[in-house]
């Protein structure tokens, strides 16, 4: 037993880069996920010294060496522990003095106010980290040192505060340079916190700000579902304002990182939260809705948007009328209602070439829905195509899915063989109904059948 101790300080120094600043800063017990909070301390006196030697380097002409980022641990949810052999007073002091060397202007002296008050003012100056010359690693060693101690002030008022100030340095952090770090940082104080904490939401509200400047939305957000059970767990949960604020934030977030798809489905479920009561608030929200549904060259299929409270409130004005074309109408009433309005489609900023390519196609599937077998002459008509366009829309038309065809050049004409639905109303539930209630009785003289054929007598060969 001696002899292993003996070599234990030895095989320390063995152990793989990121995992022996964590072995040789702490006496750590537990996954390393969690390290990487609690170690921040140990590290940080170690980026001092870098500080240190970078300012003897300046005033001696000495070599400058440049710190790389630190690794990424694994692991989504951890439990943070405290581990270290320093107070966490100590640590707040080791936090003043990094912070002093970078250029902040901070008392060296401690706060009589108490410990809430010296994290108040480390938080309030710790963006001067970002625009020193820390290294990334030095940043989010200093990051995660905050998070270790904010996870041990007591909860209450301030706590929320603090933890409001923290968020907001992180997200006007550079995220050129700093976005990744900021949101390591935001994911670790995430999981730290108590899972029925309210204030996890307005940290997970600046996740989603961060991770959309550097394009990793996807790795704060999965889907609708996934977010509420991970916010609803506080007690009280998030209000029906603060959800659509965050809703609002995601669909923004998700259109700009080109995700139209998922933007639409944060915009329906945004609209979803009015009632009758309030649908007048959220004009701009459904007016948003409308515009990015028309825009998006994936969407096609609208009809649900006309069942939404705050799309009904629109009735009657430009943009519901809008909606209503490229919902059930053809080609033709889109071109009049341009031709009546074209200031209005140049104001919110669709394409009028691409509002017709949509349309065709809508008014193809419509068609298709009556007729099985068009001829390229009806379709040069209803579609406003040259005869040497036919062939090249019907081709395009196949590559969205919404439509099963195949044409015949020599005959010249598309034969369709499956197709969506533009509108699922009540004549489609007639249709689905008349369909089954058919299968339905065609299965009964089936097993009517089979059942005679079992039950026939058997006549013995002569």
């Amino acid at each position: 037993m001696r002899d292993c101790l003996a070599v234990l300080p030895f095989l320390l120094w063995l152990l793989p880069d990121w995992l022996c600043e964590t072995a040789r800063d702490c006496r750590c017990v537990g996954d390393t996920g969690a390290c990487q909070a609690d170690c921040s301390a140990g590290r940080l006196k170690r980026e001092r010294a870098k500080v240190k030697r970078r300012k003897e380097g300046r005033s001696t002409g000495g070599h400058r060496t440049q710190e790389g980022a630190l690794p990424q641990h694994g692991g989504s949810k951890m439990s943070v522990y405290t581990f270290l052999e320093i107070d966490v007073n100590a640590q707040v002091e080791e936090l003043r003095a990094y912070l002093k060397e970078v250029g902040a202007e901070i008392s060296m002296e401690r706060s009589p106010k108490g410990l809430e008050d010296d994290l108040h003012k480390i938080i309030g100056v710790c963006d001067t980290a970002f625009s020193s010359e820390a290294t990334e690693a030095e940043v989010e060693a200093l990051l995660n040192s905050i998070v270790s101690v904010l996870i041990v002030v007591p909860v209450g008022e301030k706590t929320e505060s603090l933890i409001l100030a923290f968020c907001e340095k992180l997200a006007k952090a550079p995220s050129n340079r700093l976005g990744h770090v900021c949101l390591r940082v935001l994911n670790l104080l995430f999981h730290a916190l108590p899972e029925n904490l309210g204030v996890r939401y307005h940290v997970y509200y600046t996740m989603v700000q961060v991770s959309g400047q550097i394009g990793q939305v996807q790795a704060v957000y999965q889907s609708v579902e996934k977010m509420r059970s991970t916010l609803n767990t506080a007690q009280p949960p998030p209000s029906t304002e603060q959800l659509q604020q965050l809703l609002r934030l995601l669909h923004q977030t998700l259109l700009a990182n080109k995700l139209s798809e998922e933007a639409s489905k944060v915009m329906i479920e945004l609209l979803g939260t009015y009632t009758t009561e309030n649908a007048s608030q959220a004009r701009e929200d459904a007016h948003r809705c409308i515009i990015a549904s028309l825009a998006d060259p994936t969407t096609y299929i609208m009809d649900h948007l006309l069942t939404l409270k705050p799309v009904k409130f629109l009735e009657g004005e430009l943009i519901h009328d809008l909606l209503t074309i490229f919902v059930s109408e053809k080609l033709p009433g889109y071109i009049h209602f341009y031709n009546n309005h074209k200031e209005f489609i140049s104001s919110i900023g669709l394409d009028h070439e691409a509002n017709v390519r949509k349309m065709r196609l809508l008014t193809f599937i419509q068609m298709a829905e009556s007729q099985s077998e068009m001829s390229f002459d009806l379709l040069m008509q209803e579609l406003q195509l040259g005869a040497e366009q036919v062939e090249g829309f019907i081709i395009e038309a196949l590559k969205t899915k919404l439509v099963s065809a195949r044409m015949d050049q020599n005959l010249r004409k598309v034969f369709v063989t499956s197709r969506v639905h533009r509108t699922f109303g009540r004549s489609q539930w007639q249709a689905l109904h008349d369909t089954l209630t058919g299968w339905k009785t065609n299965l009964a003289l089936v097993k009517e059948s089979m059942q005679a054929i079992v039950t026939a007598p058997i006549v013995p060969a002569k």
